[in-house]
């Protein structure tokens, strides 16, 4: 869950760095002035269809925010997730390497991968 271009733009790149992603990733982009009601109806019933049984994992790039918003609501129409919020290419990628992993755990291990990701150099 992303603001517009955010989400395919890291599945791209995930896809760089991982030809063939053991998981099946979706970006969806909320775009300015979408209906947010409306794009909350439709996120649920598409997270439905990507359920296998363990739940979703929501990515979001910005807390707080109308995508993670809506992301977050989606317990509220029924839908078993988990969502982690500050969405970055290591989080990702972290995610995809440990795909065999329960949806608790694995939402663990995307926030751990998000801060992991995160280095300020004192060169």
């Amino acid at each position: 869950m992303t603001h517009e271009a955010v989400g395919k733009a890291l599945i791209g790149a995930a896809h760089h760095v991982m030809p063939r992603l053991p998981l099946r990733v979706e970006a969806v982009e909320i775009a300015p002035g979408a209906d947010p009601e409306l794009m909350r109806r439709a996120t649920a019933q598409h997270a439905r269809q990507l359920d296998h049984g363990d739940g979703v994992l929501v990515l979001a790039d910005l807390y707080g925010a109308t995508p993670c918003n809506i992301g977050l609501s989606l317990a509220d129409l029924g839908v078993h997730l988990r969502c982690v919020s500050g969405l970055n290419l290591p989080m990702l990628l972290r995610v995809l390497n440990y795909a065999e992993k329960p949806l608790d755990e694995l939402a663990d291990i995307a926030a751990s991968g998000g801060r992991g990701g995160i280095l300020i150099d004192h060169a």
